[in-house]
């Protein structure tokens, strides 16, 4: 049986994402040196068996510091996604599911926030709340939830007049129940797209505000970090911004895959 175009998406994003969480794992164990370790004799060394992918202005290894600034990145998102996905869903779920008045002022504030960029809105929070990892994390989980909030709304709003949302009405079943147990597994399979794909923008606001300075800061190693103190020598020393961007487009890549395959597969 020939695969279809969007199994080989999936396959291809499992392997390539699993590869990276895998890289990732290891680095939480082990680096082949430590990834803040400044050495003045190896700075600027090129890629080579001793430094598989050379080192920074610092001397620093950089596939160390890839290794630790990728689990990094994945932490930010992961709990962004975390605080976007998991409020927004419920904020959704019960204003989609009651509607009324509440359901209006949510979503005229939705898209009060939604019409301006995210990063836009991610940096009014972060210099409010100051720079660093936990307010990167916290201002990004706000910015993400109007979002996730829209697509479980409407989800909701499909599914609670159908038959067997009716029946579980009529057999005495509370709310919540209905909400969490009837509704919600129906509209799993878009919100899970969805959580895809926003984890990819998560991971692409989090190297852009690490990248501008107020993200993550030194010594903790960022991709996005990495790429900024890496500009400086984009024609001396290209492989101090390489590896971290060619990390970058393939946690992309892998996940964007992933989230088409998934598509296909609901």
């Amino acid at each position: 049986m020939k695969l279809k175009k969007r199994d080989y998406s999936f396959y291809i994003g499992a392997v390539l994402t699993a590869l990276i969480v895998l890289l990732v794992i290891v680095g939480i164990f082990y680096t082949p040196y430590d990834p803040d370790a400044m050495n003045p004799a190896d700075k600027f060394a090129g890629v080579s068996l001793r430094h598989l992918m050379g080192c920074d202005n610092f001397g620093r290894d950089i596939f160390s510091r890839i290794l630790k600034g990728t689990g990094t990145t994945l932490l930010i998102a992961l709990c962004t996604i975390g605080i976007g996905a998991g409020t927004g869903t419920v904020l959704g779920a019960v204003t989609g599911y009651y509607g009324g008045v509440a359901d209006e002022i949510l979503m005229r504030f939705n898209d009060a926030v939604l019409a301006f960029p995210s990063i836009l809105v991610a940096l009014v929070f972060i210099s409010i709340m100051g720079s660093g990892k936990y307010n990167v994390i916290i201002a990004l989980g706000i910015v993400f939830i109007p979002s996730f909030a829209r697509i479980v709304r409407g989800e909701f709003i499909h599914y609670r007049n159908l038959d067997y949302v009716q029946s579980a009405k009529l057999m005495g079943a509370g709310a919540v129940r209905i909400m969490f147990v009837h509704i919600l597994p129906n509209a799993w399979p878009v919100l899970l797209s969805s959580v895809i794909i926003g984890f990819n923008n998560a991971v692409l606001a989090e190297a852009s505000m690490s990248f501008l300075g107020i993200g993550v800061q030194p010594p903790d190693a960022s991709l996005g970090r990495m790429l900024s103190e890496s500009q400086a020598f984009l024609f001396s020393a290209p492989w101090c911004a390489l590896f971290p961007g060619l990390m970058i487009v393939l946690l992309i890549l892998g996940f964007a895959l992933l989230s088409e395959g998934l598509k296909g597969r609901y």
